[in-house]
């Protein structure tokens, strides 16, 4: 049953990851009436909530777009910088929403960026620690500890996970309200917007599900080699 959850984990993952490229790339053909481009919509997102301070700047790829809290820099694709379209402005204002959720001093936010140090740690021990743990366990029975301190460490990833579910949907919610108030996009644009929006938060709820099989793929691996 569980490599059964595993399977459809993954197919589930790489619908989503295909979902998000047909329709960013569906609704890039969209173009605003307003003739704003994801600058403008960010630009704006950004000044309504007061962060003028909050600087914009373009990067390379597609799909890239991200908020740097460290450096308080929104960092939009080629696709999306100097872009008019249904798709550029919805993905501007929601980077835009994760500036404006650590100005607000969003709970979830802050507690993923706080935990993001360990989970790189966690990230990169827990495999070893669970592999070296099983083939110590052939010697002694003590070492399962290793074992579920290397499944332990992993769950720390699954966290972060669940803890981005709730950023990215709220960062989206904040980014359509601000459109709307803005009158970036008219309602049927706005409309576009949204798939864009729902069809990216889909990828992030594969990851968590992606994450939570592989969880428990590894604890069952080591409760069987304990029995």
């Amino acid at each position: 049953m569980l490599y059964i959850f595993a399977i459809v984990a993954m197919i589930f993952s790489l619908f989503a990851s295909i979902k998000v490229n047909t329709t960013f790339n569906k609704y890039s053909k969209m173009r605003a009436v307003s003739g704003l481009t994801g600058y403008d919509a960010a630009r704006r997102v950004l000044d309504s909530n007061g962060l003028y301070h909050v600087q914009i700047e373009q990067v390379s790829g597609s799909l890239t777009d991200h908020y740097d809290p460290r450096a308080n820099i929104i960092r939009l694709s080629e696709p999306v910088y100097g872009v008019s379209s249904q798709a550029a402005i919805g993905v501007a204002a929601h980077e835009a929403g994760h500036a404006i959720q650590y100005a607000a001093n969003y709970l979830p936010i802050r507690l993923r960026s706080a935990i993001i140090p360990i989970t790189n740690i966690g990230a990169r021990l827990s495999i070893p620690l669970v592999m070296l743990g099983l083939f110590l366990m052939a010697y002694s029975d003590r070492f399962v500890v290793l074992a579920y301190l290397g499944v332990l460490c992993f769950s720390l990833s699954t966290l972060f996970q669940l803890l981005t579910l709730p950023t990215e949907f709220n960062a989206s919610h904040r980014a359509v309200e601000a459109i709307e108030s803005q009158g970036v996009l008219n309602d049927e644009e706005l409309y576009g917007c949204k798939k864009v929006l729902t069809a990216a938060a889909m990828t992030y709820v594969a990851a968590l599900a992606v994450s939570v099989t592989q969880l428990l793929r590894l604890l069952s691996m080591v409760n069987r080699r304990r029995k």
